[in-house]
């Protein structure tokens, strides 16, 4: 049974989604989702021991090889990613249902679970296929069942965000998929590991250089790197607490591995970030958005929308880290990867909770939440710490990691864009600190502590993921270790 992991990862929440519609009830559906999702947590993780222990793993659906039929490749970074999105879709399966049934409409709920269902699935097989079309397929499979769940937020704005999210997702994967065309028309294959055989024996051509542009382009569309990311602030902020609390701690980060795999992998170093040019427009954009996403975040008054705008400046550190194209830079990168995931995953569980109990998270409406909820201002302190990334934070590490891989390669200009983005962060931060434990709250604000049983699951959400935050900060997990094998993997020189 074990050959069979790595296609059972996905065929898992796949078939999970069917039966959530089958059983019609909501409990059903949630127990389906929260199985599917610990199921695919187990799977992962036997894989990533597996690949530490005896290297790549492959399967061959049908037992036809490469390159004639379809393949799955397990590597480190692989089974890194499929850890990080299977292991967050589990620990939030008890805060989706505490809060699904007060957001989502009764007779709905199970069609929410299969669709979120859908979304694991699809994140998940763009991580473990090893066929370049099957990327394509995943990678919609993800973004129609994201469109649905975006669309089913409470407020009206809900749908305007979906449909944003649609149109900017429509694009995107319509550049993905013209670039794996071209791939396909110039090498004749599929498989990811054949074209990169067949790519490095071509010569440099306008139709090759198109190829990686496409790809490329569409995967950064999905990732949100900045100047792309308008779709991301709304969709963020207007999703059920649950998906958006999901969705921004996996779904970009899927996106910008994808993208790492095409431009790495499939293309290869040489030509994406030298030939073409990557390198230094990734330094570009990401530096931007390093900037961009601390400042807008500086100037919102809704909870919701500063952490989005976090994530674009984010998701900058993450494009920057990989746009080095060393070891030590995509180390970084996917370091923060698994930083930002589990800060990012937190702080949203917790706004979207505190949006359902206040009726919104507006900074006016935190006004002395620390001092009547003292845990969940501790918890968003935590957080808002690794943003910045102070010391003994997961935001400190990947930062660092960051900070060494740019003085290796002498980038200090964009060194400086991070030093800056971090003090913006100091601000972003700090405005809801104030907000929460400086300033008086009203006199007609109810001050009840959450002491209700639906509070006990979140908290319990919450509490894991934030000390996954210091255990990794405090370096007690090895995931600076797997970020270096990830990268290695990624570039040839290694599992």
């Amino acid at each position: 049974m074990s050959q069979h992991f790595p296609v059972l990862q996905v065929v898992v929440p796949l078939l999970a989604a069917p039966l959530c519609v089958l059983l019609r009830s909501a409990t059903g559906a949630w127990l389906t989702f929260t199985a599917a999702s610990w199921v695919a947590l187990a799977l992962s993780i036997s894989l990533l021991v597996g690949v530490q222990m005896f290297g790549p793993i492959e399967y061959e659906m049908g037992g036809w090889p490469a390159p004639f039929g379809i393949v799955y490749l397990i590597d480190a970074a692989s089974a890194f990613v499929l850890v990080l999105v299977s292991g967050i879709a589990a620990v939030l399966a008890p805060y989706a249902r505490s809060l699904v049934a007060r957001e989502i409409p009764a007779e709905r709920i199970y069609l929410f679970y299969a669709c979120l269902c859908l979304n694991l699935a699809g994140l998940l097989g763009i991580t473990a296929t090893g066929d370049a079309f099957n990327v394509f397929v995943f990678l919609e499979i993800s973004s129609l069942s994201g469109y649905a769940l975006i669309a089913l937020g409470r407020r009206r704005q809900a749908l305007l965000a979906a449909i944003q999210y649609l149109v900017m997702g429509t694009v995107g994967g319509t550049f993905l998929l013209l670039g794996i065309g071209l791939a396909y028309a110039l090498t004749g294959s599929l498989n990811m590991a054949d074209m990169a055989v067949r790519i490095a024996e071509l010569p440099a051509s306008n139709a090759l250089s198109a190829a990686v542009i496409f790809c490329c382009l569409g995967l950064a569309i999905k990732a949100a790197v900045f100047p792309l990311h308008g779709w991301l602030p709304s969709a963020y902020s207007e999703a059920p607490a649950a998906v958006n609390s999901f969705v921004s701690a996996t779904g970009t980060k899927v996106a910008i591995y994808a993208l790492a795999r095409f431009a790495f992998t499939v293309f290869g170093a040489g030509l994406a970030f030298g030939a073409v040019g990557l390198g230094e427009a990734g330094l570009l954009l990401g530096s931007a958005g390093m900037l961009f996403g601390a400042a807008a975040a500086c100037l919102q008054t809704d909870l919701r929308r500063i952490l989005a705008y976090s994530s674009v400046s984010q998701i900058g550190y993450i494009i920057v880290g990989l746009s080095l194209a060393t070891s030590a830079g995509v180390a970084a990168a996917f370091l923060h990867i698994a930083a930002h995931a589990v800060i990012k995953a937190a702080l949203f569980a917790l706004a979207g909770w505190l949006a359902l109990r206040l009726g919104g998270v507006q900074l006016q409406q935190l006004a002395g939440l620390g001092r009547r909820m003292p845990w969940t201002f501790a918890a968003f302190v935590l957080g808002g710490l690794g943003l910045i990334g102070v010391p003994l934070t997961a935001g400190f590490i990947s930062k660092w990691a960051l900070l060494l891989a740019l003085i290796e390669a002498g980038q200090l200009w964009v060194l400086g864009a991070l030093l800056v983005s971090s003090l913006l962060a100091v601000v972003y931060v700090w405005r809801i600190v104030e907000a929460m434990w400086f300033t008086p709250a009203p006199e007609n604000m109810d001050g009840a502590a959450p002491g209700t049983a639906e509070a006990w699951p979140v908290a319990i959400s919450i509490a894991v993921l934030s000390a996954l935050s210091l255990a990794i900060g405090l370096g007690l997990l090895p995931v600076a270790d797997w970020s270096l094998a990830a990268a290695n993997a990624l570039l040839g020189g290694g599992s």
